[in-house]
């Protein structure tokens, strides 16, 4: 089968079609024939090694397809369509996916879209749900607003009654999320966000601050939540944030701060069904609107990299392998 791999860390140029063996599932596990990758920022990180892996490193974590083939002990069967978000390996033809990380795609959903949700839904459902869960009156800042998971929490955070505030790098951006429903977009660009912010709703708005992007947009944030407000660094787009003093955090109102990752909210058992079945219900439902600003075949999964990297989409990116 065809792949994406890299042997050494860098920029996109380190990484490669190859061909590998096809996989066989072991038991517990089935083989899926992909249709479409999910492009994300975590990959990125990977293959910059500031997420270290081992090398050879096949590239990817989410992807949507047909059952191929299963090992014993696999309930599903060959020709279900399921998507994943946490399997390593997905930038490929053939996949093995572990059966309690597969899940099922409703007839109602078309197979770019599985590919396209699971990774960045799930991450923006835990954000809003669970690791500060927004409700009626809650004001949050999501940071990056057009990107896949920012325009997936301004509609989650809408329908969970949230006040939004979003920051993008320019008017086509802007346009994208006030059709996701944000209240406030700032170009940060063209004014300083948080005094766009304190302008908009005064000293210390803020309840939870939304992060992707890291280094450059952390120290402002801080100052914008309330006392007792949390801020939520998922990404590092920017780089990542540098270290912090706790003095910090009580010399601001003794917020709270939190860098989770999605692997610790699909550990429990059931977890990970459960946000996926939310998210496509969602989907189904018309709450979530899927924006997939970018689809490139499999051998051009280096520019995807730079495209991404770049912030010059907006949505999703996928590769299109079948």
């Amino acid at each position: 089968m065809r792949a994406i791999q890299f042997s050494e860390t860098g920029g996109p140029d380190v990484l490669g079609l190859v061909d590998v063996a096809d996989p066989d599932p072991a038991p517990g596990e089935l083989v899926v024939r992909i249709a479409a990758a999910g492009v994300n920022f975590i990959d990125t990180y990977h293959r910059s090694g500031l997420y270290p892996v081992p090398l050879p490193y096949i590239c990817g974590l989410e992807g949507a397809g047909d059952v191929v083939a299963v090992g014993e002990g696999v309930e599903q069967l060959i020709g279900d369509r399921v998507a994943w978000a946490t399997v390593p390996g997905s930038y490929a033809e053939l996949v093995k996916v572990p059966a309690r990380a597969a899940v099922p795609v409703p007839v109602a959903v078309d197979i770019d879209s599985a590919a396209a949700a699971l990774l960045q839904g799930m991450t923006a459902h835990y954000l809003t749900t669970d690791t500060f869960p927004l409700a009626e009156g809650h004001r949050c800042l999501v940071h990056a607003g057009a990107g896949g998971v920012g325009l997936l929490l301004i509609q989650i955070a809408k329908h969970l009654g949230a006040e939004v505030f979003t920051t993008v790098g320019s008017e086509w951006k802007a346009e994208l999320t006030r059709d996701a429903g944000a209240d406030h977009t700032i170009i940060y660009r063209d004014v300083d966000f948080a005094e766009a912010v304190r302008t908009i709703a005064g000293d210390r708005p803020i309840d939870v601050v939304y992060d992707g992007v890291g280094a450059s947009t952390f120290e402002q944030s801080l100052g914008l939540l309330r006392r007792r407000g949390t801020m939520v660094t998922y990404g590092n787009a920017s780089g990542p944030v540098p270290p912090i003093s706790p003095l910090v955090l009580s010399a601001n109102g003794s917020l709270f701060l939190t860098r989770p990752t999605l692997a610790d909210y699909t550990a429990a058992p059931g977890e990970l069904q459960r946000r996926a079945a939310d998210i496509f219900g969602w989907i189904t439902d018309g709450v979530l609107s899927l924006r997939i600003g970018l689809t490139l075949p499999l051998d051009q999964a280096a520019e995807a990299h730079r495209q991404l990297e770049a912030r010059t989409t907006s949505g999703k990116v996928l590769l299109r392998v079948g």
